[in-house]
């Protein structure tokens, strides 16, 4: 009886929704997408409505002041991250602002461009004709990064136009990006493209990549690498579509091969052979090489073998170059470099590939032998090892160079190899690397030796979540004061779940710290919200006042931006330059901002209408916005 009940009352709520339908138009999926939100947020929690509004009304309001920014960049950077925040909730408005967005970023690039045309006059001036310049941040790249998160016709629309300014500003659209193989807008999409996948977004990410996945570039395989680590599927497709187009193009050769090679093998490691020499680069320290389907492993090696088993030219029809001296070998029938690469690759075909592909490759590997130089013959070099055979463990390295301590002649040479030993074991976290910095005999380049190796081994540290050791070195090293407070509030944050007190110490010895800056120095506010963002975690009540105080602090700084927190090491000698550098979220206001909206709104707003840099307040304002219109997902519970 009660289930007839249950069935019963089934049928008559059908009906009754059935006769609603037929009495109004139905609606759009749009309309019902809208309407089934606005339903979940409205109905649920009213609260969450109005502040819904607020958050939106405040955008709207900062877009207006944002329009009349004295900085054409900040300009520029803060329309398009109101659009990004806006489209959610509408997302007319939010194209709108990227569009006012990306005029903004055509002024800011051209400012920036005709700034550094200036200084390079400047510098040929005073030298006589030669300057050293770097390329200006491109703001257009980070409004259309945003854009392509949300409509991929804009995003397209804006690619379009960059492309169409950088050819007036005679920068060939068609011209290969160096070192690349890929032309300028190829290399442009493939950067947003990057951005996007670093943001979670991989199928937008790979649709806007679509058109450079054809290209086998040094690029193109680094992006689907990073993909792979992320989804292995989409990548893994893509890239045996590459394979294909490789192998039927007769302009592949032996370093497409070797390209090709560094996405199943070596990833993030590219090793290019031409001219008689080695090209290299290496993203990652640690190669660690991908776990392909056999399939896909087949596919490669068949390509492979397509390309470097192409016929060879006979001994009468190769060109010789003329030799002079002091000048480099060259290769102009590429029969150096297809060898060195066969040698390089034969370990992977023994090891996976069909047996009669490894002696057709061996009997080629010999034909190439009796064509190619004595030199390339003998060639058993580390690059052409790299990624085949393991490195040298470090003990060894570490002996070998202190064998050439003993027989080096002069201090100077000694000192070379005791900061080749400090960096070595820097690299393992070694805390012996201090015993070598101290054997300098020359005092400045210990002085800049113990700095850096100081400021590596702390960051090692706190990497490795080795507290005792990071908070060694924050007390003897050699560290600056924003180096010490981020070892501090990072220790304090690893240490707060089993031992409150102490992290509360080390948060208060940071603050210390950072009062030790120059009150005019922006690292001071960048210093002080590390602070706050510490205590978010580890005394939640105490990080108003904390962020009140670096709120202070930045309005007497100059230059704070409120954004772009980084770490800097730098070591300079006669013989090598190192920099380090390292992003931190904790020096932002972003973060902190974000947490104190969701604690008490309208405190946090009044808290970032305190800043009297346009540059911090936006970037606080849209955090607001952010944590109110993007809530955080609920965490879900571990299942033991």
């Amino acid at each position: 009886m009660k289930t007839a009940l249950v069935v019963a009352a089934i049928i008559l709520t059908f009906s009754a929704a059935a006769t609603a339908q037929t009495s109004e138009p139905k609606p759009s999926v749009q309309e019902k997408t809208k309407s089934s939100k606005s339903t979940a947020t409205n109905e649920v929690d009213p609260q969450a409505r109005l502040r819904r509004s607020q958050a939106r009304s405040l955008l709207v309001a900062l877009s207006t002041d944002a329009r009349t920014f004295s900085d054409a960049r900040l300009r520029a950077r803060s329309l398009a991250r109101i659009a990004d925040t806006l489209w959610q909730v509408d997302a007319e408005q939010g194209r709108l602002m990227f569009r006012k967005a990306w005029d903004a970023a055509e002024v800011a690039d051209q400012e920036s461009d005709l700034k550094v045309q200036e200084e390079i006059r400047q510098q040929k001036a005073k030298t006589g004709g030669g300057y050293v310049s770097s390329s200006p941040p491109q703001v257009r790249r980070e409004v259309l990064r945003l854009a392509a998160r949300h409509d991929r016709v804009l995003s397209e629309e804006f690619l379009e136009k960059l492309k169409a300014q950088k050819a007036e500003a005679a920068n060939s659209a068609t011209s290969p990006s160096r070192n690349s193989g890929l032309s300028e807008d190829l290399s442009q999409r493939l950067s947003i493209a990057r951005e996007l996948l670093q943001t979670g977004e991989i199928e937008r990410a790979l649709q806007f990549a679509h058109p450079a996945l054809t290209v086998v570039s040094m690029e193109t395989l680094n992006f689907l690498s990073d993909v792979r680590e992320k989804d292995a599927l989409p990548a893994d497709k893509r890239y045996a579509g590459l394979l294909t187009i490789a192998g039927g193009n007769p302009q592949s050769d032996g370093n497409t091969v070797s390209l090709l090679s560094s996405y199943i093998f070596t990833p993030h490691l590219f090793i290019i052979f031409e001219g008689g020499g080695t090209s290299t680069s290496q993203r990652s320290s640690k190669i660690v090489p991908a776990d392909v389907s056999p399939e896909l492993k087949l596919m490669f090696f068949q390509a492979a073998a397509q390309i470097l088993l192409k016929p060879l030219p006979s001994p009468t029809t190769i060109t010789t170059p003329p030799t002079t001296p002091n000048t480099k070998a060259v290769d102009p029938n590429g029969l150096e470099a297809r060898y060195l690469i066969i040698k390089r690759l034969m370990p992977f075909f023994e090891q996976s590939a069909p047996a009669d592909l490894v002696e057709s490759l061996r009997g080629q590997l010999n034909a190439l032998g009796s064509l190619v130089s004595d030199g390339a013959r003998r060639r058993d070099d580390e690059w052409i090892n790299k990624g085949v055979k393991p490195d040298k463990p470090a003990a060894e390295q570490e002996q070998a160079l202190l064998d050439r301590v003993d027989r080096a002649k002069t201090s100077d040479e000694r000192d070379s190899l005791y900061v080749q030993l400090a960096f070595l074991l820097t690299r393992q976290g070694d805390m012996k690397a201090r015993d070598y910095v101290s054997k300098i005999d020359e005092s400045e380049l210990r002085k800049g030796a113990q700095a850096y190796i100081d400021t590596q081994l702390a960051s090692y540290a706190v990497q490795k979540k080795l507290t005792d050791q990071a908070l060694e070195l924050a007390s003897k090293g050699e560290l600056t004061h924003v180096y010490r407070v981020w070892v501090l509030t990072e220790c304090a944050k690893q240490l707060f779940k089993t031992d409150k007190e102490k992290a509360l110490e080390l948060v208060e010895s940071a603050a210390t710290e950072a009062r030790r800056i120059e009150v005019s120095d922006p690292l001071l506010p960048s210093a002080l919200f590390a602070v706050a963002n510490s205590l978010v975690a580890i005394d939640p009540s105490r990080s108003w006042d904390a962020a009140f105080d670096a709120v202070k602090a930045a309005n007497s700084a100059v230059g704070f931006t409120g954004e772009d927190g980084k770490l800097v090491n730098t070591f300079q000698s006669k013989n090598q330059r190192s920099i380090s550098d390292s992003s931190v979220a904790e020096f932002n206001v972003e973060g902190i901002f974000r947490e104190l909206a969701t604690e008490d709104y309208d405190r946090a707003v009044e808290l970032a209408r305190g800043f009297q840099g346009e540059g911090p307040r936006a970037v606080a304002t849209i955090a607001i916005a952010r944590a109110i219109l993007e809530p955080k997902k609920p965490a879900v519970a571990s299942k033991n």
